[in-house]
């Protein structure tokens, strides 16, 4: 970051429990192929709140400002942008920084670029009043999408490539989704809106009230795991060999377990929860069922481009998922909620 005005923002600055907290920082400046975009909304994300507490599995840059889920305004272009003029409407990417020149970006598939580094973790982020973004990240918003629902966009793009990119759905499936966190519920609407004929979510008994979330986004059941049988449950529905798909959302050992106990012989299990524990169980089922597993990480610029138009439409609708809009400032106990559930997501605005 660079410049002499000041702004506040959310910085992880220690690898250490509740290493993030307020700071003033220098306000950016868009250089060469670069805007600096005003933030008008960024959605808090778990692994924001896995930093947070220090939880997660991933390597981070330190300090750097927090924040990949955003939109925002052009407030300046850099030299050699086209495309893209102040006040333009915007959401970006998460992929920072890439290697232009590796096969994944050659083949279209930056986001597996192993090059690749995001915002918040890697790169300075949204959770501040400025964030400076390459515009190859950009996509304009449709003129009917407000800000507060454009800053859901890229969690949407996760369950996206999930579920249509990386799983195959065919109307009449049964699909599973373990773990009723934003991208478990996101992936549940995705399948239903994808053509799945039952949609089970599955979760814990604390997890109720996202149980029922998801329901109301288009699951046909819940499936408390603690007191019922997810793989029982499946094999109630259809012909009684199990899920079709099953979506592990959850990162837990356990959860991929119960997802190769649930899945039909010859089906899928697309693995899109982040989580460092080892397995501590046989990978016997995998191959006796000859499942196809699969990981799903990130999203590319066709994902973006489709998602915005199903935002606008209505046909992706995320919106039951916000709990709370809130200023920057009360980011912490936006954090604080999520982490103990009664949030299912926040949004800051800066300003």
């Amino acid at each position: 970051m660079s410049g002499s005005a000041l702004m506040p923002a959310v910085v992880h600055h220690a690898l250490s429990e509740g290493g993030v907290e307020l700071r003033e920082v220098p306000v950016p400046e868009a250089g060469p192929g670069e805007v600096l975009l005003r933030v008008r909304g960024v959605s808090v994300c778990g692994s924001d709140v896995h930093q947070y507490h220090n939880t997660q599995s991933w390597p981070v840059r330190i300090p750097v400002v927090l924040g990949h889920e955003f939109c925002g305004e052009v407030a300046a272009v850099g030299a050699g942008v086209s495309g893209f003029a102040c006040g333009d409407r915007v959401a970006s990417e998460t992929a920072a920084e890439i290697d232009v020149d590796s096969p994944q970006t050659r083949a279209g598939q930056y986001n597996l670029d192993p090059a690749r580094r995001g915002f918040g973790y890697g790169i300075d982020g949204a959770m501040a009043r400025y964030v400076r973004v390459p515009a190859r990240c950009l996509h304009h918003l449709p003129d009917n999408l407000p800000f507060d629902l454009a800053a859901l966009t890229e969690p949407c793009c996760v369950a996206y490539q999930a579920l249509v990119v990386n799983s195959r759905v065919r109307p009449g499936d049964v699909v599973a989704v373990i773990g009723p966190g934003p991208i478990g519920l996101l992936c549940a609407h995705v399948a239903r809106t994808s053509g799945a004929g039952s949609v089970l979510i599955a979760g814990l008994a604390r997890d109720r009230p996202r149980l029922e979330l998801g329901l109301g986004m288009g699951a046909t059941h819940a499936v408390e795991t603690e007191t019922q049988s997810l793989t029982e449950a499946v094999r109630s529905l259809g012909d009684g060999q199990g899920a079709d798909l099953v979506v592990d959302a959850a990162g837990a050992s356990a959860a991929l377990q119960q997802a190769l106990a649930a899945v039909r012989p010859g089906g899928q299990v697309t693995k899109v929860g982040w989580g460092p524990q080892p397995l501590g169980f046989s990978l016997d089922p995998l191959v006796q069922k000859a499942v196809t597993l699969r990981g799903s990480f990130s999203h590319t610029w066709p994902v973006w481009e489709r998602v915005l138009r199903m935002l606008a439409s209505g046909q992706l609708d995320p919106r039951p998922l916000v709990s709370r809009v809130a200023p920057l400032a009360d980011w912490q106990a936006c954090f604080d909620g999520m982490a103990e559930g009664t949030l299912v997501k926040a949004v800051l605005v800066p300003d």
